[in-house]
């Protein structure tokens, strides 16, 4: 095939292939050469937007890159400068007249503040010691409520001197004490004119433990003063008795003290001045408590100006919480636990008794004079040989024994529902041996309550640990309704499992084989220690209170006795039938 040229000339298809090529070759450049045809953008036009065109339009390309660059560093310089200028302060300009007199007249007020801004900082120190005080107050406020409501609040609701209790009376009738076999032992009577008496139906045998309302409170009486106030009768009823103008019955106070029992207690006592107490060594129930001499409640009123000047017979004294006695023999169950403490073996013991032992300007006597010759401290403990504890006190000195006294809770606010009286330990490493020698046999100047050798008797029994003593079993409305009741909860641990286990084992044999063997024959396994204190009668002759301390070992029903009879001569001659009585009348009552 054969083309025309513009000028009349023809070309072949061959020669017009290769003429393009060349031109186009021209104009996109050739690899080798990189030849840019300077008319190639006025040929064809458009290419040199696809970077085809000449040497010149390449120039300035590159030329418009590095103004560009420039530009953008030129920029950049300029945004760091007024970064830099943002960041350092200005050079301050000099201030006109006018300027310079309104600072001069803000100065003083500049000053003013910053002199207060001044102390303001300074005052920081007095504003925390403020708030720390204030803290310190309020951690203060809040540990005394708890202490009140935990320890304060009974005594305090129940102290005569608390007006609400006052109050109280104007609204309720004061409800009935019982006890806990269903027995009424005080009762409010009301008269035709609305006038109130208090009945005691047992008179003096419950006289101490109940106690009485004529010239203050006394007893459960006091103890209970809040509840025996408080009604829960039915709501309905004291609607009633509101719009009526009427009183609402009080609450009853349940006690834990069994009514028999308690009028045999009184009976076994007879007419010796003194104590007995039982209670459970396993939940720390009282279930009796007797004292002689007593008086009759129903009647005290009239015979009170008799009874506060009859100072010889004290009869409004508890003596088995209050009373404070030598502990005579009894002490030797501490003196033993003192030994064994230290050694941990009785066998290791060994004395030879002759009845009599002189020590300094003192000779320690056996009851009675008997010498009991060669003997351990299982036979010391249950012949209740003064001698050998005597030596046993000389070995183991004052800090030993003072260390168990302690333990033992001497000199120490004993818990309890009514009042109770401190025993006293005096012993110290500065004693002398002359009264190292006799406190450990239980004379001295150590003094005790019944109440508190009935402690420490419940805790051997109870394997160490002492329940908490109470008189109080629950609360009931008048319809006879439970309103709360009394949980049984321990109080500490005075001796380890394998020290109660010891002490039981030895009292046990003074019932087998000892002081106390007139116990022996009872139905229920009975362990205890007898004592014999001497004491100083009002004519200067030497008297002999009787002691007994032991415990039930039965499956059931333990029991602790604790009988105290003044004068009464030896422990195993009048107290230990006592207690043997009382054993019987209690497990009569159990069965």
């Amino acid at each position: 095939m054969q083309f025309r040229k513009k000028n009349g000339n023809t070309i072949s298809d061959e020669e017009l292939r290769r003429q393009l090529s060349d031109e186009v070759r021209d104009i996109l450049g050739d690899p080798k050469t990189d030849r840019t045809d300077p008319a190639g953008p006025s040929v064809y036009p458009g290419l040199e937007d696809r970077g085809i065109g000449s040497r010149e339009q390449e120039h300035l390309r590159e030329e418009r890159l590095r103004e560009e660059r420039l530009r953008e560093e030129h920029l950049r310089e300029e945004r760091l400068r007024e970064e830099r200028l943002r960041e350092e302060p200005l050079p301050p300009r000099p201030a006109s007249p006018s300027e310079r007199e309104s600072r001069e007249s803000v100065r003083p007020v500049r000053n003013e503040v910053n002199s207060v801004r001044r102390k303001l900082r300074r005052s920081k120190g007095p504003y925390l010691f403020i708030s720390a005080v204030t803290v310190l107050l309020f951690i203060t406020l809040i540990a005394h409520l708890i202490y009140f409501n935990v320890r304060l609040k009974d005594g305090i609701i129940n102290s005569p001197y608390n007006r609400r209790q006052n109050t109280l009376a104007e609204f309720v009738v004061r409800g009935p004490i019982r006890s806990s076999d269903g027995a009424t032992l005080a009762y409010t009577e009301t008269g035709e004119d609305g006038s109130e008496t208090r009945v005691y139906p047992y008179g003096r045998i419950f006289a101490h433990v109940v106690g009485f309302m004529t010239h203050g409170k006394s007893g459960l009486e006091s103890f209970a003063n809040y509840q025996l106030l408080t009604s829960h009768s039915n709501i309905i009823d004291q609607v009633i008795n509101d719009f009526k103008r009427r009183k609402n019955e009080g609450d009853a106070f349940v006690t834990t003290i069994n009514s028999e029992l308690q009028q045999a207690c009184y009976e076994i006592l007879g007419d010796y001045r003194g104590a007995i107490i039982a209670m459970e060594p396993d939940t720390g129930a009282i279930r009796a408590m007797v004292s002689k001499p007593d008086f009759d409640p129903n009647t005290l009123a009239a015979d009170w100006d008799e009874m506060v000047g009859d100072s010889s017979n004290s009869q409004l004294v508890n003596r088995a919480s209050q009373g404070l006695y030598a502990p005579g023999s009894t002490f030797k169950i501490l003196t033993t636990l003192a030994w064994y403490q230290r050694d941990r073996k009785l066998e290791k013991f060994h004395f030879d008794c002759t009845g009599e032992l002189t020590v300094g300007e003192i000779t320690v006597h056996c009851y009675e004079g008997a010498a009991h010759g060669e003997e351990d401290l299982a036979e010391a403990f249950k012949h209740s040989c003064n001698t050998a504890f005597s030596q046993i006190g000389l070995d183991l000195r004052a800090d030993a024994l003072t260390s168990v006294a302690r333990r033992m809770m001497f000199g120490e606010s004993l818990p309890f529902d009514l009042a109770a009286s401190r025993s006293r330990w005096s012993l110290s490493s500065a004693s002398s041996d002359e009264e190292l020698v006799q406190t450990a046999f239980g004379q001295g100047k150590t003094l005790v309550t019944p109440y508190h050798m009935a402690l420490i008797c419940s805790a051997i029994a109870n394997k160490g640990v002492l329940m908490k003593p109470h008189l109080t079993d629950h609360i009931e409305n008048a319809a006879g309704k439970r309103i709360s009741s009394y949980r049984p909860s321990a109080m500490r641990t005075l001796l380890s499992t394998d020290e109660a286990e010891t002490l039981s084992s030895l009292m046990r044999q003074v019932v087998t084989e000892g002081t106390a063997a007139a116990l022996a024959d009872r139905s229920c396994n009975i362990s205890g220690k007898t004592g014999s204190a001497e004491f100083y009668r009002s004519d200067g002759s030497i008297g002999t209170h009787s002691w007994f301390t032991g415990f039930s070992d039965t499956e059931d029903s333990d029991l602790v006795v604790v009988v105290l009879a003044e004068d009464g001569g030896a422990g195993s001659t009048t107290a230990v039938p006592m207690a043997g009585r009382v054993f019987d009348t209690w497990y009569s009552i159990s069965s």
